[in-house]
């Protein structure tokens, strides 16, 4: 499927916006399920970007940086995923599998572009002690350019070959290899809860962990709620944490009130 030259620029667009807020705007638009679907959108598929974006999200969800170590690029990989689904008709836990080299690609962009800009520290400090906010200005603007436009490139470099180079390229993929992918798609999402977990759950949590496992299974079973099971999981989670949050509140204060002593305690 070809593309026209403007949605190969609004892709790029999307990325070099993406890139930025990662780690300027902070507004979530970077996230895989957003980037999905607006990729989606562009290549005229909404329903594959959503779908691929929302499985790139499960496996990212418990990713972070931990000092200077990256991981493989959520922004690039959530949208090499899109594209790849609907530009080559990969199923989604394959596509998420094939778009990892190109997000560690963009985990190599990231560290190359810290190391660059750790020498123009020393300037910034300079315009800090010279009381120069404008000189400042400008070196997070060139380091947000610099990001945004490699980023932009890995992404727009698959579109340079057309979809026929990419699909001559998976034809010559073995299918044994295809499958492996697809397995090890579908196993991403469930290492990144994982890892959120490991981060995440405490000894006291584990008993609404198991409940929520099993409530989910359940809902699901039944065919009239399984179209909005996820809403109502929600709901009832957040009604739980509502709840605990009063309790442990009201214990909080109950135990302030109990150490400053009642009347039998004299003055």
């Amino acid at each position: 499927m070809g593309y026209s030259v403007l949605q190969i620029l609004l892709v790029f667009l999307i990325t070099f916006i993406a890139a930025i807020d990662q780690f300027s705007f902070l507004e979530s638009l970077y996230q895989p399920i957003v980037t999905g679907t607006v990729v989606g959108l562009v290549l005229g598929d909404v329903q594959t970007g959503l779908i691929v974006g929302g499985t790139y999200q499960l496996m990212t969800i418990g990713n972070m940086p931990v000092g200077g170590a990256q991981p493989p690029n959520a922004v690039i990989g959530g949208i090499m995923a899109a594209v790849l689904a609907i530009s080559l008709n990969m199923d989604a836990k394959v596509a998420v599998a094939t778009a990892i080299p190109f997000a560690l690609l963009g985990q190599y962009g990231v560290t190359l572009l810290f190391s660059l800009m750790s020498p123009v520290m020393t300037v910034a400090d300079r315009y800090a002690s010279e009381a120069n906010p404008r000189g400042i200005d400008k070196i997070n603007y060139l380091s947000m350019i610099l990001m945004g436009t490699i980023f932009g490139l890995i992404v727009t470099l698959f579109f340079i070959g057309g979809a026929s180079f990419g699909n001559q390229v998976v034809a010559a993929i073995p299918k044994q290899l295809m499958d492996g992918l697809g397995a090890a798609g579908g196993m991403m999402r469930y290492v990144g809860f994982g890892i959120l977990l490991k981060v995440m759950v405490s000894r006291e949590l584990w008993g609404f962990y198991f409940a929520g496992f099993a409530l989910a299974n359940i809902v699901a079973g039944i065919a009239s709620l399984s179209g909005s099971a996820l809403l109502l999981l929600a709901f009832i989670g957040f009604a739980l944490a509502f709840w605990d949050y009063q309790i442990q509140t009201r214990l909080k204060v109950a135990s302030e009130a109990a150490s400053y002593g009642g009347e039998e305690d004299g003055i």
